[in-house]
């Protein structure tokens, strides 16, 4: 393949030095420009101040529930949970609605986590509160959790949601009665197991006819309230979404993600039930801070709640005056964030217009062939060059952050940086150097109409990969390719030293922008920066899209010979150069703004476990790489199989010494071994002795349990795991200080039997041994830092 000929060098771009360079410049400055516009309309409102209209949601009063919510840890069981429910209840009984707790026993949506073969299952208080409508076509349920973890305050997971609904709630009464009723859902117990939530959709008369769920959550402390989750045929839903939420940011590709993913929230147990439809939404910046003891209210941005609370009321307005009955649409709708508003079509049209934009690709290679403008040789090298950035960039931002958590390794026991923002511009400009440089690299050997149409074979092929594996994000690379096509046609037909192509490849590139860059902003804090290679992918995508633009930069250097092609191509390689040096420097001062200290601690995980029967004890960690302070308290790997509660087969281990803590108590109350097909009926109280947080009971891995009753509910049997120490298994959470009533029913032959019960408390600062952290060394977001075990084997 020799050089393209002199004039034809820079297809779609304009050929005199003077004019190319004005092209380049005013198409950077359009695209700039455009970028700059749909990363505004990301950005979060303005909070409100509490002088805000009565019937407005104002993130200032809003925040002053926060602070009631937030003061300390309140998990599921615990005092301080029993305070935030009040504090809960006192407000909306003060706005006149019908207010009543849900007090009962709940198993687990759709999980086993903790309980292998079993049940994880939970006491749960939900507070419920009614505003009736004035002639109902069904219910909209406001639904956030008023529960923390143990290892922090929940200032915004999810005092977030829970002050914000408080706040709707009082902007509603303060306005016109809605035509549907709206039932307001505080559920308990969703950090430990979803079990309020579930328990209120299984079991609560409000919700025995379904209708329309807004669940509001947040894991993180700032940036957009973005709509994750739908149930399914939202077509209708995303509608009202698009028309009622004033700042609607959300794209279908997130739902088929969250979709895929092993991830839950209280809105999984609605959807669990017929009859429920509904969004799920959350803010999720600033995740460095989730679950831990830094989710204070201080760190919460006013912004992203004034952002859910808009978008809450809007839609429990939209939602109280619409017909219920007519919300099921029968297909999903693919739909992104555009400035201004909510794009949204069918499902039906996605596979069509994918092939649509792989035939149109195919056509306009044929078509740039016919007129000279390039081989199909060259077409073929462009298409399998093309791959070459697709593969490279996410490979390098991979390779990229493995460096960095070699050089700072408490990063992998983060969500995400504290602050990311650098790491983030070093993975974009990373992405862009390796574009550029396979570009500069390339062009003046294939062809910049080549490498064009290389790139958007890519995108259409993608696109209809995307169709047909992941509907909803098939519009990522389809429409960009069908944007591209239009332009490669305007410039075909054009004279190519007119401005025309210029405007074309420019407007090209500017849908590319505006549907490919929310994803990239969106998707480093979504899925941290352990993942950033996912958002260099798009990156790069993007950059394929708009490669016509990217030429307009380039150095004409077609035909040219000697020095001066030289020359030309040393310019061509500058950019590379400095993106590539600028991803270094946004890397580097990551890592020095980016330090742990008392304020940015750098995360670690720390359990103790007693066996009561045997006295001994020892200090566990989830630490892969274990941080010096808790390597003073672990030596290497450990089995943790006689703790079964914990849900480990292995964790990083250490010898400790033996703490005066009881362990829970186990009576027998019935045993009938003459039971129907020699079935054994084993009753039994399990009573911890000490304030807990949760209790388990498992029995030995030869023992087939056939079913079970736990506190009046019966759920199924199971069998244990070939080999396993221990099988069947109860988890309970927040058990009453009564005790938990437990019937198991065994198979034939199950005498001798052994049981072995654990309950887990939190803090370990009574424990002998134990060191506080010192400042720069803080807890690690996890539902078992700091627990303090306490387990005994029961031979019955």
């Amino acid at each position: 393949m020799g050089a393209p000929p002199p004039t034809r060098a820079a297809d779609w771009a304009l050929t005199r030095p003077r004019r190319r360079s004005l092209a380049a410049l005013a198409a950077l400055a359009a695209l700039l420009a455009v970028g700059g516009t749909v990363a505004y309309d990301l950005d979060t409102p303005d909070p409100a101040p509490a002088d805000a209209s009565a019937d407005a949601f104002s993130a200032e009063r809003a925040y002053q529930n926060v602070q009631a919510i937030a003061t300390r840890p309140h998990p599921a069981g615990s005092p301080a949970n029993d305070q935030v429910r009040a504090h809960v209840e006192t407000v909306l009984r003060g706005l006149g609605l019908e207010t009543t707790v849900q007090d009962t026993v709940a198993e687990e949506a759709g999980q086993l986590s903790g309980a292998a073969a079993g049940a994880t299952l939970a006491r749960v208080r939900n507070v419920v509160a009614r505003l009736p409508g004035t002639d109902p076509t069904g219910k909209v349920f406001l639904v956030a959790h008023y529960d923390s973890v143990q290892s922090g305050p929940g200032g915004n997971d999810d005092a977030a949601g829970t002050s914000t609904i408080l706040e709707v709630a009082r902007a509603l009464t303060a306005g016109p009665r809605p035509r549907n009723d709206v039932v307001f859902v505080l559920t308990d117990a969703e950090e430990a197991c979803l079990c309020g939530a579930s328990a209120f959709a299984a079991d609560h008369p409000l919700a025995a006819d379904g209708g329309v769920v807004l669940n509001l959550e947040a894991r993180g402390s700032t940036g957009p309230v973005i709509m994750f989750e739908t149930s399914r045929d939202n077509a209708k839903l995303v509608d009202v979404f698009g028309r009622a939420a004033p700042h609607p940011v959300g794209t279908s590709f997130a739902v088929e993600i969250y979709r895929a993913l092993p991830n839950d929230t209280d809105f999984t147990a609605f959807l669990d039930r017929a009859g429920f439809v509904g969004l799920n939404s959350a803010y999720i910046d600033g995740g460095a801070i989730y679950h831990t003891p830094l989710d204070t209210p201080a760190a919460m941005d006013w912004s992203s709640l004034q952002q859910h609370g808009d978008n809450a009321l809007g839609l429990a307005r939209e939602f109280g005056r619409t017909d219920l009955t007519a919300l099921r649409s029968g297909h999903d709708a693919t739909y992104f964030p555009v400035p201004g508003g909510l794009v949204r079509y069918p499902s039906w049209l996605v596979l069509p217009l994918a092939l649509a934009a792989l035939v149109a690709v195919a056509a306009l290679g044929w078509l740039a062939r016919r007129r000279g403008r390039t081989t199909y040789g060259r077409l073929a090298a462009g298409f399998g060059l093309a791959l070459v950035p697709i593969v490279a960039a996410p490979l390098a931002a991979q390779l990229l952050w493995a460096g960095i958590t070699a050089v700072r390794p408490g990063y992998a026991e983060l969500l995400d940086p504290y602050r990311p923002t650098w790491y983030r511009l070093a993975v974009v400009a990373l992405a862009a150097a390796i574009l550029v440089a396979w570009y500069a690299l390339t062009r003046r050997r294939v062809g910049a109409a080549a490498l064009a149409i290389g790139g958007l074979v890519w995108l259409a092929v993608l696109g209809v990969v995307l169709a047909l594996l992941v509907p909803g994000g098939a519009y990522l690379t389809t429409l960009p390719a069908l944007a591209g096509v239009a332009a490669g046609l305007v410039a075909l037909r054009t004279r190519i030293d007119g401005p025309w192509p210029v405007v074309a490849v420019t407007l090209a590139g500017a849908v590319a922008v505006v549907i490919l860059l929310p994803v990239v902003v969106l998707l480093f804090p979504a899925l941290g920066m352990a993942m950033g290679g996912v958002a260099a992918l798009f990156a790069v995508l993007l950059g394929l899209a708009a490669l016509p633009v990217v030429d307009l930069l380039h150095p004409e250097a077609g035909g040219q010979r000697g020095m001066v092609a030289a020359r030309a191509r040393r310019a061509g390689a500058l950019p590379a150069v400095a993106a590539g040096l600028a991803a270094a420097v946004f890397a580097g001062v990551g890592l020095s703004v980016d330090r742990f200290d008392a304020a940015h601690p750098v995360p670690t995980h720390l359990m103790y476990a007693l066996d009561a029967g045997t006295g001994q004890a020892r200090w566990l960690s989830r630490e892969t790489a274990p941080q010096p302070w808790t390597d003073g308290y672990v030596d290497g790997v450990t089995e943790v199989g006689d703790f079964p509660g914990l849900g480990d087969a292995e964790l990083r281990g250490g010898p400790a010494q033996a703490a005066n803590v009881p362990a829970p108590k186990l009576e027998v109350l019935a045993d009938s071994g003459s039971g129907s097909g020699g079935q054994r009926t084993l009753r039994v109280r399990l009573t911890p002795q000490r304030p807990v947080r949760l209790a388990t009971l498992h029995v030995d891995g030869a023992t087939v349990v056939e079913s079970a009753t736990v506190n009046g509910r019966r759920i199924d049997g199971g069998r244990p795991a070939d080999g396993a120490q221990w099988g069947f298994g109860i988890v309970f959470h927040a058990p009453p200080a009564e005790g938990i009533e437990i019937t198991l029913v065994l198979a034939a032959g199950s005498r001798p039997t052994t049981l072995r019960a654990m309950d887990a408390s939190d803090g370990l600062d009574t424990i002998p041994g134990f060191r506080p952290r010192p400042p720069g060394v803080g807890v690690v977001g996890s539902h078992s830092s700091e627990m303090l075990a306490v387990a005994r084997t029961y031979p019955l």
